[in-house]
């Protein structure tokens, strides 16, 4: 019960102040046996410390914080287990005051030199409908805990495309998603690139920057750390795993169902009304959908579905095929090198997720999650300077998944 408090003293408060992480570090710890991944899971579960990606597997690396007053009793319990230990980031508040330190974020002139709040970012769509009638309309696919709607834009320059359904930010502190899905938006209007010219006319794109807004708000405001939604149950802890609690086979595996946990999957399958109401709109579009992009950070990952399981969908080797050309093509411009493959088989099990069930649901034959930039050394906190090449070679990778989906669609 103690930590439980402590935890909602961190983290659960909305009047509290801003949360720093002065001194805090990330250590870098390699697993080498079964017996070191079902200890580092245990501790994972107890949540004493916050792991920025999951146990996976022997020889992948797992990414822990440490707050500095712990630093002795987790060095005590690497020794003591025998794991190797390095130190990836040595001041996580250093990175967050250097990461949109841009006069641009403040000059009110939306752009990709900085991250934005999400009224910036609505605002953005909403000027896009004014800008370009008759191609952009502004959508609202759901509406968050906290009342705010999930706000994003359908692209249509003729009627009969088939269509994409582009997905961000579903974890609040993940920046670098809602940033690369605006870059991206934003290149299909204003680019003069034939290629990308062809995709953005001949598909019809429903793009959504944020699928939790509640929680990215916190991250700006309150805790940048923050992953969740921010919704209140019995618990003490606030908010559940909005990539946990879509109704295709949930709480199978890779979830919590301690709502203190950063993967807790929610009372029920779309307890979240961010994932319920999401789900609806996405059904009034399924049958116009054939391809479903998500994206997420960091790890360097294209994902194929599912996440439950690794058993191989009807169209695996299609996506596999695909998938290696996408992540070929995403390398060339900056030299930065992904892995392809099966949710469960690159990284982890983990049930419950956007993809999964749009898959699941309806069949949507094109379907991948993307795991940005970069591999931990900045992990979340990926510095501005980064948003433009991200979204470069991103955008690369998109443009060959959707000249090859053709040939499949």
């Amino acid at each position: 019960m103690i930590r439980y408090l402590l935890l909602l003293a961190l983290a659960g408060a909305a009047c509290a102040e801003k949360a720093r992480f002065d001194n805090y570090r990330v250590h870098s710890v390699l697993p080498e046996s079964e017996h070191h991944l079902r200890f580092l899971r245990e501790l994972e579960e107890n949540n004493d410390f916050l792991f920025w990606n999951d146990v996976r597997a022997v020889n992948a690396s797992v990414h822990i914080m440490v707050p500095p007053h712990k630093t002795a009793q987790f060095q005590e319990i690497v020794d003591f287990v025998g794991l190797k230990s390095e130190i990836y980031i040595n001041d996580v508040q250093k990175l967050i005051d250097a990461e949109n330190n841009n006069p641009a974020a403040r000059s009110g002139i939306f752009g990709w030199n900085a991250y934005y709040r999400l009224n910036d970012i609505y605002n953005w769509l909403d000027s896009l409908e004014a800008q370009y009638p008759g191609v952009v309309s502004v959508v609202v696919g759901g509406t968050t805990y906290e009342g705010r709607e999930i706000r994003g834009v359908k692209v249509s320059y003729k009627a009969g495309n088939p269509g994409v359904f582009v997905e961000g930010g579903i974890h609040a502190r993940e920046w670098i998603s809602p940033a690369t899905v605006t870059y991206i938006l934003n290149q299909l209007l204003t680019s003069q690139d034939p290629a990308i010219r062809d995709i953005a006319e001949n598909y019809d794109w429903y793009i959504f920057p944020s699928f939790n807004p509640d929680g990215y708000e916190y991250t700006h405001t309150t805790n940048r750390l923050w992953r969740k939604t921010r919704s209140r149950s019995s618990s003490l802890c606030y908010g559940a795993d909005p990539n946990r609690n879509w109704g295709f086979h949930w709480m199978d595996g890779g979830a919590s169902s301690s709502a203190c946990s950063e993967t807790y999957a929610g009372s029920s399958a779309f307890s979240e009304i961010e994932a319920r109401s999401l789900s609806q709109y996405i059904s009034t579009i399924a049958d116009k959908l054939s391809v479903y992009l998500s994206f997420h950070s960091y790890s360097q990952y294209l994902l194929i579905p599912y996440g439950f399981s690794n058993a191989h969908i009807s169209n695996y080797d299609t996506l596999m095929d695909i998938g290696k050309k996408a992540i070929n093509s995403l390398s060339q411009r900056y030299g930065t090198k992904y892995v392809v493959g099966n949710i469960v088989d690159v990284i982890y099990v983990a049930s419950g997720g956007s993809m999964d069930w749009v898959r699941g649901e309806y069949g949507t034959p094109i379907t991948y999650t993307y795991e940005l930039r970069d591999t931990g050394r900045n992990g979340f906190v990926l510095p501005a300077e980064q948003i433009i090449p991200t979204g470069e070679e991103t955008l690369d990778s998109v443009l060959t998944i959707l000249q090859e989906a053709r040939s499949v669609i």
